[in-house]
């Protein structure tokens, strides 16, 4: 039963990866790893298990961050428009759910850009902002997929 449970939390967390429902997909993740060391078997085996996942889900999330913000940063593309994006993702996610967060986070970028550089140059960094944003769904999502391998074998073993 504690497995099941630990499975439908991770499941939840990589759903939230991909589809932007909840927040925290990667530490959904870990809580679920974590809840089956603490809870389950409480072997050595266990606990390397939550820390390998763990290791894999903070080098994930730094990793998410550094490579898509080093592309847009020599790109050209300053952190307010980021800000933009970000903020109009934010309200985008409460006026239209699930895909209100890509849209809002476009057309935020958009806007700063069009205000910045003009309608040209606008659609370019616009591309430039949402391959970064891809970019970083599929790093969060690699990472909670390794730490998931490692739990499943985790599971296998104890």
């Amino acid at each position: 039963m504690l497995v099941a449970l630990c499975a439908l939390i991770i499941l939840v967390g990589l759903a939230g990866i991909v589809l932007p429902i909840l927040p925290g997909g990667a530490i959904l993740v870990g809580a679920g790893v974590l809840l089956w060391a603490w809870a389950g078997p409480g072997t050595d085996t266990a606990w390397v298990v939550f820390a390998i996942a763990a290791v894999i889900l903070a080098a994930g999330t730094i990793t998410k961050y550094a490579i898509p913000g080093h592309n847009l940063k020599s790109a050209g593309i300053p952190p307010s428009t980021q800000l933009a994006g970000a903020v109009l993702g934010i309200i985008g996610f409460f006026v239209i759910p699930v895909v209100g967060l890509i849209l809002g986070f476009v057309l935020g970028v958009y806007l700063a850009e069009l205000r910045r550089v003009g309608q040209g140059a606008a659609w370019a960094s616009t591309r430039l902002a949402v391959k970064a944003a891809a970019t970083s769904i599929l790093i969060d999502l690699l990472a909670a997929l390794l730490a998931t391998g490692v739990w499943v074998v985790g599971v296998l073993s104890v």
